[in-house]
């Protein structure tokens, strides 16, 4: 794969990769700033920023304007360890998202009126995907019973509405000003582009922003669990659900891959174990899912149910359990070891097929300090063995390290 890289003076790092069957160019930029990042008392802000860098600057009032004008489109994300804006375009436009994401790397405007507006904005995404929505504040209250010491303790979202409703301006903007720097960011170039233009754009926009040392925090340990947890909610919803929540290695652990096997193995699509036999034969759930939380940091291994009628939660809860154990227990049978290896490495075929998608993973691999995991990640998910996947259970469902949440409907 032949992928190039350079680090600017002011810190920004750039990656890329040609791709002349195309004549689109793809735009990552990735900060290193997320959730996490933020203080207790101020929770929510690198979501309302990921807003906010979409209001406009000077030279651009409005930002999606010209890149439609231009033929291109652009969106973001923001998640607690990452922000992450995209941007694609045909290819004799492509200057223009260079043009576009400097500028709003150091020209944002943060004035009263926008940040009151996007505030609004996010206040109402919180009440519709969070408190309005049936099942919506499971991962607030996971979360909050899972961690006890790390960030993320709290969603993307923020911990409290009145958090995003009260945060001042010019905390808001001491956070963009602390974050959003060359040193902060990588920026993943993919697409019908030399890498002779890409660096030439690179510095002619990006090389006079000044270099601004990113003052992190030091993110608190989350202590190793002990102890089971649980937690018991009432809701207006229309089924009985259960959730749990075991805490797993981050993205660079040995149990990372090992785990996220897992994952497929119980939570395969409807031939997973979880759905073939506590759905489809044993009728003690409606639906079941098992995924891994993609984190820096160690995260959670989730599974989420809703229950059939007349199920108790004990029986539910013993039945998954059973599952997990067998996995602690017995080797998985190369057969089925075989099946989700190679869904794994289609999905993974099928994404990169996507420009957009692989400038998103060239910018995290060269973030977390290993590029070449961009296209290695199918053989690092492949060489996971039966017996990695017995060792991992074996820690990952200690009783200990469970977080229980019973989800009771009114």
């Amino acid at each position: 794969m032949n992928v190039s890289r350079i680090t600017l003076s002011n810190g920004l790092r750039l990656v890329h990769m040609q791709d002349d069957s195309t004549e689109m160019v793809h735009v990552n930029l990735l900060y290193g700033v997320g959730a996490k990042n933020e203080e207790y008392e101020y929770t929510g802000i690198a979501h309302l920023l990921e807003h906010l860098l979409f209001e406009g600057t000077e030279k651009f009032p409005s930002f999606d304007e010209p890149l439609e004008a231009a033929g291109g489109d652009s969106n973001a994300y923001t998640n607690n360890d990452f922000t992450n804006y995209f941007i694609s375009l045909p290819r004799k436009n492509a200057e223009l998202a260079f043009c576009m994401e400097a500028d709003r790397m150091c020209n944002i405007s943060l004035d009263n009126e926008k940040v009151d507006v996007q505030r609004q904005v996010v206040m109402e995404e919180f009440k519709q995907g969070h408190l309005n929505k049936p099942y919506g504040d499971v991962s607030m209250l996971m979360r909050k019973l899972a961690f006890k010491k790390h960030p993320y303790r709290w969603s993307t979202i923020g911990r409290k509405l009145s958090h995003i409703a009260n945060v001042p301006v010019e905390v808001v903007r001491d956070f963009y000003h602390r974050h959003y720097v060359p040193e902060n960011a990588v920026l993943a170039v993919v697409g019908n582009i030399s890498f002779e233009q890409t660096k030439e754009w690179t510095i002619k926009w990006f090389g006079d922003i000044p270099a601004r040392k990113c003052e992190k925090r030091e993110i608190p340990t989350e202590p190793r669990q002990r102890r089971r947890r649980t937690a018991t909610v009432q809701r207006n919803v229309p089924d009985d659900a259960l959730y749990m929540a075991f805490h797993m290695d981050g993205f660079n652990g040995k149990d990372y891959y090992p785990c996220d096997v897992i994952s497929d193995i119980l939570a395969n699509g409807y031939s997973g174990r979880l759905s073939e036999r506590l759905v489809k034969k044993k009728k003690l759930f409606t639906r079941i899912d098992a995924f891994i939380s993609n984190t820096e940091h160690s995260g959670l291994f989730w599974i989420y149910s809703r229950l059939a009628k007349g199920v108790t939660f004990e029986r539910a809860e013993a039945a998954i359990r059973n599952e997990l154990e067998l996995l602690q227990q017995k080797d998985v049978p190369r057969s089925e070891l075989e099946k989700v290896r190679n869904r794994f490495e289609s999905e993974q075929i099928f994404g990169s097929l996507s420009g957009a998608n692989f400038a998103e993973k060239l910018a995290l691999a060269e973030w977390y300090g290993d590029v070449t995991r961009a296209w290695r990640e199918t053989d690092m998910y492949r060489a996971v063995t039966a017996k990695d996947v017995k060792r991992a259970a074996g820690e990952l469902f200690r009783m200990g390290n469970a977080s229980v949440l019973y989800y009771k409907k009114k």
